[in-house]
This record gives structure tokens, sequence and C-alpha cells, in this order.
């Protein structure tokens, strides 16, 4: 099948569906990755890419500059600019370094509708927490460090455009990688943060719609938008190192270069995507290789010499429409009824946007204080309130439920255990509440032993066995051979790294997105 047309979009779904024993009638969370390609996007300036540096030593300066509040966007934008004009001309004495210049707004301003009008600006990213509570946990202290006035505590969504630094490689992320990253980060800037994701398995071949990512993307953007609870601050970030050719005359050219395209007017983004028309689906296996993958992986699990107790397979569906989607409007659909969950996007350069509501977290860190969760098991929502506490209590009493949620409960709190001094459940089993659907839920938390234990447990976290079975490896092994399509970043952490406090969330329920305005040519499988 051909579609020969300016404009349109390719998707991709990918479903995930969870296997032990038998083949279970209950509904399954649904994550989506919708392809729509286009070249009309700008790339700002470029900036440096901060693996190539020598992650054991030091940058010369950390530093957060806030200016004096004002009452609108534009006046903020003026004053960075100003500012930025002035440090050209009396630059830090320091061969690297990273300089965040922030002007608190009178006013709030939605980050999503801030990042929807700069001009599909690339690399761009979004991040909206799942919950604004001030506290972290009963037994946690809350220190939030110096944020030069300003408490990140509020911090409600964040929106950047540019890269100040980024990390990229094609390599699986490594411990180095974790410490080229933290090297640009300090609890005493709170807010200058590295947003990105990394690849559910590093070591499966890379698709072409995923290779601009690598194997993990993250970035710092050069000009940064954070929405708080009653307020919004406007930054913009400088990063420098002599070492990787990446001097302060070039940083702060490319952030004035990045400045001249920041749009000052905002306006309100209407939370609806333009209807469209589907011209062609076609899925990643066919229905027939599906139940031939299914069958097989249940009788793996039932062999008894076979360890595998649990696995989880997608499928990808691929959607051509007659029109451009705008990722941004689409994600702010999702916003709308996105509560319990967290909102993302994230584009590189020469790449599909990747967009997310998920409502399950990877860890939330903060000092030594780290908590998880366990999310599985999954029911609809009822049509009254009768029916829905019927279809609770059916989900909580489900032995194969308990089962799957059992494994993916006492995972999570053994590789815990194996890096914190003590670890909570609580509740052991409860219900978290969608507004579509329900599942069960447990809390985990406890506290490092040191706070370079956090790439600990980011690699022992991911991938959970409720995105991938278990035991992980026999798991993630069948997924290999068994998948015919990349997930790429699709079920792995997505979120970001600061000083003193770092969140990942699992990228499910996620769709990437590129424009076309090439004539295209869209193979459908038979089935």
């Amino acid at each position: 099948m051909a579609a020969a047309a300016a404009g349109r979009c390719i998707g991709r779904f990918m479903d995930l569906d969870l296997r032990k024993g038998h083949l279970g009638s209950s509904p399954h969370p649904t994550s989506h990755s919708l392809h729509v390609f286009h070249r009309r996007y700008e790339s700002c300036s470029l900036s440096m890419n901060g693996c190539q540096g020598d992650p054991k030593i030091p940058i010369g300066t950390i530093q957060t500059r806030t200016f004096p509040g004002v009452s609108t966007h534009s006046l903020a934008l003026d004053t960075l600019s100003s500012a930025i004009s002035h440090l050209n001309s009396d630059p830090p004495p320091f061969t690297s370094g990273i300089l965040r210049l922030q002007v608190p707004i009178q006013q709030k301003i939605e980050a999503i509708d801030w990042l929807h009008a700069q001009q599909e600006l690339l690399p761009r990213c979004y991040f909206s927490s799942r919950s604004q509570s001030s506290s972290f946990d009963p037994f946690i202290d809350s220190v939030n460090g110096d944020g030069n006035g300003l408490e990140d505590h509020d911090l409600v969504s964040v929106a950047g455009i540019g890269a100040a630094v980024f990390f990229r490689h094609i390599h699986p992320f490594s411990l180095d990688d974790w410490k080229s990253i933290k090297r640009f980060l300090s609890k005493k800037c709170p807010l200058i943060r590295a947003y990105g994701a990394i690849r559910f398995d590093p070591r499966a071949n890379v698709s072409s719609e995923w290779k601009a990512f690598g194997s993990f993307y993250f970035v710092v953007p050069q000009v940064e938008f954070n929405e708080l609870e009653g307020s919004s601050i406007l930054a913009t970030t400088i990063a420098w190192d002599n070492a990787l050719s990446w001097t302060w005359e070039k940083a702060i050219g490319a952030l004035q270069a990045t400045m001249c395209q920041v749009s000052s007017i905002v306006g309100k983004l209407r939370k609806e995507v333009c209807k469209t028309f589907v011209l062609s689906n076609s899925h990643v296996p066919s229905k027939a290789y599906w139940n031939l993958a299914v069958n097989r992986a249940l009788q793996i699990i039932g062999r008894a010499d076979s360890p595998l107790i649990k696995v989880v397979l997608a499928r990808s569906s691929r959607v051509v429409t007659t029109s451009h989607i705008d990722p941004i409007a689409w994600l702010a659909c999702l916003q709308v009824e996105g509560q319990n969950a967290y909102q993302f996007f994230l584009q590189p350069p020469d790449a599909p946007a990747f967009i997310g509501n998920t409502p399950e977290q990877l860890f939330h860190r903060k000092r030594l204080c780290i908590r998880s969760e366990a999310l599985a098991g999954t029911r609809a929502r009822g049509g009254s309130k009768a029916q829905d506490l019927q279809i609770e209590l059916d989900l909580l009493s489900s032995p194969k439920e308990d089962f799957e949620f059992s494994i993916v409960r006492e995972s999570i709190q053994r590789k815990l255990e194996a890096i914190c001094s003590m670890v909570r459940v609580e509740p052991k089993k409860g219900i978290r509440k969608l507004p579509r659907i329900q599942h069960l839920y447990a809390q985990l938390s406890g506290r490092l032993r040191s706070e370079d234990d956090e790439f600990d447990i980011l690699s022992s976290l991911h991938p959970t066995p409720a995105v991938c079975g278990f035991p992980r490896e026999e798991a993630r092994l069948l997924i290999a051979e068994t998948e015919m399509f990349d997930r790429g970043m699709f079920a792995g952490p997505v979120g970001w790294f600061g000083g003193g406090e770092t969140e990942f969330a699992v990228g499910i329920r996620s769709a990437l997105v590129e424009k076309f305005t090439k004539p295209i040519k869209v193979e459908v499988p038979l089935s």
C-alpha cells in the first residue's frame, strides 16, 4: 500500500501484554508510540556533548543567579537578554562551568503553553511531575538546598528548548555517563537539571526512528520555563568547557542565537487535537504471529526446567493519518485526564517527538531518601460507584493478579534492600485509580547508604517485572528473540537528574510523533 501526500502522520502503537501460564481476559495497559514525519523543525545552536569530558574532573563553577521578579514573561525575557549581553563583556574567570540565570514571574503561565509558543525549536523537552506534594516521606528530611531564594518543591512542570549541554552515546548508559551528567549538577543549584530518557534495551538493534536518541539522551536546556504552583520562572543556562573545545565565547554566542528565536508572546493552548482521518493501519507482529508468540511464551513458562515465571510482550501498530498531529497539543489533551500520571516530551535534533502520559514511577530520590512503587494488575473503571467498587474488589481478590503484583513488589523490595539501610512497604497492596483504569499498587521507601548509589538504583530497578518480566534477564532475552521491532525508549526510564534530587518514570502509554512533508510509502503486512 502506498500513500503520497505532504503532512501525513505515521503512527506506531505498542501494546504491553502480561502472560503467566494462561491467557487472561482482563484489560491490560496499552502504550502507544505514534510516528509523524516532517522537516520543518528548526535546530537551536549547537552545544557540547558532556559525555566526551573526563567525569573525574570537576567543572570550575556551578552557579544560579536570580534577578528581581517581574510581572510578565516579556519583561523576564528582556531582563535575561540584558544580563546575557552584560556577561558577554564580562566573562567568568573559569575554563569550565555552568551558570543559570533566572527571573521570577509574578504570574502563573503553564509550561506547556510556553513550549507550544516556541516555533518548534530543537532540541526541546517537557516534564510534569505526577504529584506536587511538598513533603517527600514521613521519615525523610526535606532539605531542598540553596535555590537562591527560590524553592523547588512547588515546581509543577518544566519546558525547555536548546541545549546548554547534552549527553548522548550509542553505548549503554554507564557509571561514567552518570558521573558526566552529575559533573554539571549541584545541590546548591537544585533547578539545574538534565532531562531525558534511556532505551528499554540498549543491547537491541536500533531502528531508524530511534537513532537520533542514541542509547540515552539527556539535555540541560539553554532556555527553560518553570511552572510553579502560583507563579513562574524564566531561565537561561550557559555551560562551557575549554577541554571539550566549547569555550565561554561559543556558549554565550549560541545562547544569544537561541534567545533571538524565543517568542515573547505566550498564548493559551487549546487542549484539543484537530480531527484527522486514518489512511492506513498496520501491526507488527500480525495477529497470527502474535498468537504464535504468546503460545510459545506460555510453553516456555510452563516447562519444568524453565526459570521464566512472567514475560511482558509488546506489539507495534503503525498508523498513517491525513494531517499533522501536533505532539504538544496532543500531550496537552492527555494532561487534561492525566491525574496521578507524569507527562513527558523529549525531542532531540533530527528526531521524532517522544511523548507520554505514564502513571508508573520508577524512583524518586531526594538526598539519601528514595521512593519507588509497584504497579501491576489492571481493571477498567466502573460506570457507577457501586460497579467501580465491585471491580476494585475483584482486582484485589484475584489470585492471578495478586501473584503477578507480588512478583513486581518483591523484586523492587529486594533491589532496594541491597542498597538501602531500611526499606518500608506501605501499603503492601492497595488500589491506584486513574480516569479510565485502576491498578494494584504498593509504595516502597528507603534510605540510601550513599547518594552515589543512585546509579545502582537506576540500573537495578530498570526494567521492572511490570514491563519486562521475571527473572529479568530470561524475560529480556525472550523479548529480544520474539519482538520484531525496536522498543527504543518505550518502557524505558524517562525523567531527570538533579544535584540533590532525581526522578524517573517508566515511559509507557507513550507516542513517537514525527511529521512528513515528502511522499511516503507504507508497507502493510498481510494478516
